[in-house]
């Protein structure tokens, strides 16, 4: 069976996506532990970056969907209204997460760089602000975490089915 595929934009932004997120997920996780100094530093800097980028990349794959819906599903009524709910909850996810990230580093006293580039903040400095967006953020993140991991139980039914369904997502 070969349902109907998405536009090769799409499948280049959902995979870009993916693997920064993978990314953003590992730098969050591992950058907290490492000690203060340069090192630290510049990951916080490169996860802050990519945040920025997962923000900006959601954007565009929101505006490339609403002129390219997905294509039609192929599965039954209940599957298709949970990976429906799923798919509206990472995009909530690809949106909270960065917003709250960016939000938070605005109510410090620090620069927010775009990759070495000094963009606006939206606040000032300000701890008990700051606070509420980073705990924001760790929330969000843990449930996107969440999220992901039911994506990729999905992904692996339909591998287990043979289905055709994951071909609508893979290059090539």
């Amino acid at each position: 069976m070969n349902p109907p595929r998405y536009t090769l934009p799409a499948i280049a932004l959902h995979w870009a996506q993916a693997i920064i997120v993978l990314w953003l997920l590992w730098l969050g996780w591992t950058m907290t532990d490492l000690p203060k100094g340069a090192e630290r530093s510049a990951a916080y800097a490169l996860h802050k970056s990519l945040g920025l980028l997962t923000l900006l990349l959601v954007l565009l794959r929101l505006g490339w969907r609403q002129r390219h819906p997905a294509p039609p599903s192929v599965v039954g009524a209940w599957p298709e209204r949970l990976a429906r709910l799923t798919h509206y909850l990472l995009y909530a996810f690809l949106l909270l997460a960065p917003l709250a990230g960016y939000l938070a580093s605005s109510f410090t006293p620090y620069a927010i760089k775009l990759f070495g580039l000094e963009i606006p903040k939206a606040g000032w400095p300000d701890e008990s602000l700051n606070a509420l967006f980073k705990q924001i953020h760790q929330i969000a993140v843990w449930g996107g975490a969440g999220l992901i991991a039911l994506h990729l139980l999905g992904a692996a039914k339909h591998i287990v089915q043979r289905d055709g369904m994951l071909r609508r997502m893979l290059p090539g």
